[in-house]
């Protein structure tokens, strides 16, 4: 149960709108940044071989082997190493996600207004960020100081509300910090759960070979 419901987390972080319509963006030759990925498909994959471990388990209490239940033992250990493996990178990239894709948006954000080569495609992958994130612009001075771009760019009107839109360095911030907030609660939930189901496995282990002896 516990494998599923990490496995349909995961999945929903994955397919995700606001995450999806961003970084599969593509500016040029450049793509967006995925880096954010990397956490998802590990809690994926570690939702998924923990349905099967459980049941492996599960099996081989009931029938009381030692042999499935080392198996599951040495399964959850190796599945405790990549949780905490995926913690560890989540932490240490927890600021430079959004920071790639701040970068990402700003290169656009300055095709798109200076008209640079490509510019409808700059364009094109601004009026994503802004509807997506219902934001306009990256700081409150290029809001304030230049209306022109945001009649074309911005999903609102820029005179009659020009203080409602957060600029987009704000919501992107709050966009993957909310996200990996809930990777961690995930990583944290699993590990737990891993724990209490080693130190159960050893028991039963103990148990049958006790009673085996007797």
């Amino acid at each position: 149960l516990a494998g599923g419901i990490i496995l349909g987390v995961a999945l929903w972080l994955r397919h995700d709108s606001q995450t999806t319509n961003i970084l599969y963006l593509q500016l040029g030759d450049k793509q967006a940044p995925n880096t954010f990925y990397v956490g998802i498909y590990i809690l994926i994959a570690v939702g998924a071989v923990m349905m099967f471990v459980g049941f492996l388990g599960c099996y081989g209490a009931i029938q009381e082997s030692q042999c499935l239940l080392g198996t599951f033992f040495t399964c959850l250990v190796i599945l405790f190493a990549c949780e905490v493996a995926a913690g560890i990178w989540g932490f240490v990239n927890k600021d430079q996600i959004a920071k790639d894709v701040k970068q990402f948006y700003d290169q656009a954000f300055q095709q798109a207004i200076m008209g640079e080569a490509d510019a409808n495609n700059a364009k094109a992958v601004v009026k994503t960020f802004h509807e997506t994130l219902d934001c306009c612009g990256s700081d409150i001075g290029t809001a304030t100081f230049t209306p022109l771009w945001k009649e074309d760019l911005c999903r609102k009107n820029p005179l009659t509300n020009l203080f409602e839109n957060k600029n987009c360095h704000k919501k992107i911030d709050e966009l993957f910090s909310g996200k990996l907030y809930l990777i961690g609660i995930a990583a944290v939930v699993v590990a737990v759960i891993m724990i209490f189901e080693m130190i159960l496995s050893m028991v039963l282990c103990c148990g049958i070979r006790n009673s085996s002896v007797y």
